[in-house]
């Protein structure tokens, strides 16, 4: 019977180990410009719906109230016709401005809409 003994021992060599840390490297400087834009993108979604949610309780309580298109809104009047009695703020955490009067169009405006890729804006 013969017995031989190995000085090599299994494992991974320093050569493959920072291959496999670049290509881990290497995707992560692929996903994570994605994972910013996919965000942003939602935060103005989200932004945009806050406004439209805010836009139709201001109709209807223009509606309901019977104001004229020259009269202010009023926000602590509006955020009972919103789900909650609140009103919602913009995901980068700023409250809404409303326009002077009924007649503007869009009445909800995001303070974020100039600063923001993609535009906070209600069409």
């Amino acid at each position: 019977m013969k017995i031989t003994t190995s000085s090599r021992k299994a494992g991974f060599t320093l050569v493959e180990i920072m291959i496999v840390v670049a290509i881990i490297g290497m995707l992560a400087a692929i996903a994570i410009p994605n994972f910013v834009k996919a965000r942003n993108t939602a935060q103005a979604n989200a932004c945009i719906a806050n406004m439209s949610q805010i836009d139709g309780a201001i109709q209807q309580w223009a509606l309901e109230k019977g104001k004229k298109d020259s009269e202010a809104v009023a926000p602590l009047e509006v955020a009972e016709y919103i789900k909650g009695r609140k009103m919602p703020k913009c995901p980068q955490g700023d409250d809404y401005n409303f326009g002077a009067n009924l007649s503007a169009s869009p009445v909800v405006s995001c303070p974020n809409q100039e600063t923001s890729t993609p535009k906070h804006l209600l069409q």
